[in-house]
């Protein structure tokens, strides 16, 4: 800075100038390494390579289209805009930009102060030679400067740090993403599920009731023994007795999704159409690329890896505290009074400053150290983190596959259950069989009925499962921080250009830097 250079004196200037050229050279503490293992490269298995094929389209990050459902895309679309949890992920974006902004003012002085006094004294001085009273003002301004240079790196990996952690807030940010995505689509599905599920339940009830109805009057008339007519009764009771859980999973799914999409309970019923058929099922996702470069690139893998990051700058800017700080002071001083025999004063200031605390009892090392150990904690759970996902990838395309076998199964086994309830009730009208083989029939065909639905849905929320295992759904073209709150924070808070300017580049090297432009 101009201001400290100009009060020293010409030695000042050449350890001014000495002190400058050595400043920032050096940078303790360890440079990044990245925490991967060896087997995260090539990983790949193979329940994967069955339950996933190698495509162009439908793009991974926009991967529910491949479900052609326009209610589906309706209902994503409104919880990008509108989802609470979605919003914080985006204002802790902002908030990391800011932190960042904390960082970057360590290049610069860090002490700029203005200070201007103006005093009033009333002197009374009594006895001695020289009596007298004295009122006047004394007046004094004064500018203060100091700058800690970068000897050892303190700022430049506070800075690292930070903007490791401002890119960790925006891969959160895509996380949340890919979780809000993913759960709209399961819960959206699960709830035609439901609906269907609930359909059944309705017709087999009304048929159930036509029998009890049939009994009845075969056993008022005679007919028929009291066991058929308690049998049909109970069947249909017990059918019944389903429909109002069905009708409650059906409010509380319903209710579930109108929060993920920002509307209150019951909000969401003018989004949904009424869908009467099956859900669709698809029998493999379509990726591409291959399976390990998916998993490095899931938003929480990433986050994760530039934790590490951040932490690994804050073990250099613990390590500086164990050698000297210099700092350039540097002051101006004017002063004055309303006395008129006095004289006026302009004092420039500067120089040097060293600071080293050279008897620390072992507190500085510690602090190395128990930064050194969140490191190593941060490495672990990002090699945790990595080994989990890829559990998750392997679960959900093993899940696809078996549910989808199971699904094949139940689809042959209804039809012959409703192929066995009309040969049943023929028989009965002949008399070839009693009514126990009625009952049994339509008790098959509805707990068959039941679970073919409840295995197509889980084949589906496998394949959910399986792309968001994969990261897909990261990408949004919704701003992080929507307008109405943009306004509402602009008006609270002078935010400059932080609100509308585009996203922050990095100052330094960054993890994993070519998968954030994919």
């Amino acid at each position: 800075m101009p201001a400290p250079t100009a009060l020293l004196t010409r030695p000042g200037h050449l350890l001014l100038l000495g002190a400058l050229s050595f400043s920032g050279c050096v940078r303790l503490g360890p440079d990044f390494q990245p925490p991967a293992e060896a087997w995260s490269k090539q990983w790949n298995s193979a329940a994967l390579e069955q339950a996933s094929e190698r495509a162009a389209q439908p793009d991974l990050r926009q991967w529910w289209q491949v479900f052609a459902d326009p209610v589906l895309d309706r209902l994503i679309a409104d919880a990008d805009a509108h989802n609470s949890s979605l919003k914080i992920a985006g204002l802790r974006v902002l908030e990391a930009r800011a932190q960042l902004g904390i960082a970057e003012s360590g290049r610069y002085p860090q002490l700029q102060q203005v200070g201007v006094d103006s005093l009033y004294i009333d002197r009374h001085q009594s006895g001695g030679s020289n009596p007298q009273d004295l009122h006047f003002w004394q007046h004094s301004a004064a500018f203060d400067i100091g700058w800690e240079l970068d000897f050892w790196g303190r700022f430049s990996r506070a800075i690292e740090s930070s903007d490791a952690s401002y890119f960790a807030a925006q891969a959160n940010y895509e996380d949340a993403l890919v979780l809000l995505r993913a759960q709209v689509a399961d819960t959206y599905f699960s709830l035609r599920t439901t609906e269907a599920r609930l359909r059944v339940a309705r017709e087999n009830a009304v048929q159930q009731k036509r029998n009890f109805e049939i009994t009845e009057k075969l056993f008022t008339s005679g007919q028929s023994a009291e066991l058929d007519l308690q049998q049909a009764k109970t069947q249909y009771l017990g059918t019944l007795s389903s429909i109002p859980a069905f009708e409650d999973q059906l409010l509380r799914t319903r209710n579930a999704l109108a929060v993920l999409v920002g509307q209150p309970p019951g909000g969401a019923a003018a989004l949904l159409a009424e869908q009467t058929g099956l859900i669709p099922l698809l029998d493999r996702a379509v990726l591409q690329d291959v399976p390990a470069n998916l998993l490095m690139r899931r938003p929480d893998v990433r986050a994760a890896e530039l934790n590490v990051a951040a932490q690994s700058a804050l073990v250099g800017v613990a390590e500086t505290d164990l050698y000297p700080s210099l700092t350039l002071l540097g002051s101006i001083v004017w002063s004055t009074d309303s006395l008129g025999a006095t004289p006026r004063s302009l004092d420039l200031i500067g120089g040097p400053s060293l600071r080293w605390n050279i008897f620390d009892y072992g507190r500085i090392r510690n602090n190395v150290r128990v930064q050194d150990a969140r490191l190593q904690q941060l490495i672990e759970a990002y090699r945790d983190k990595v080994r989990q996902a890829a559990r998750e990838a392997d679960d959900a395309a093993s899940g696809l596959s078996k549910a989808l076998e199971r699904e094949r199964i139940l689809r042959e086994a209804e039809g012959a259950a409703r192929r066995s309830l009309v040969l049943a009730n023929t028989q009965y009208r002949e008399g070839y069989s009693d009514f126990q083989r009625v009952l049994d029939a339509q008790r098959a065909l509805l707990e068959l009925q039941d679970n073919y639905l409840v295995s197509r849905s889980n084949a589906v929320s496998n394949l959910i499962a399986l792309y968001k295992s994969l990261g897909g759904g990261w990408q949004s073209n919704a701003p992080q921080i929507d307008e109405p709150t943009r306004q509402q924070m602009q008006q609270r808070t002078d935010w400059g250009d932080l609100l509308t300017a585009p996203p922050a580049q990095p100052a330094y090297p960054l993890p994993s830097q070519e998968s954030r432009h994919d």
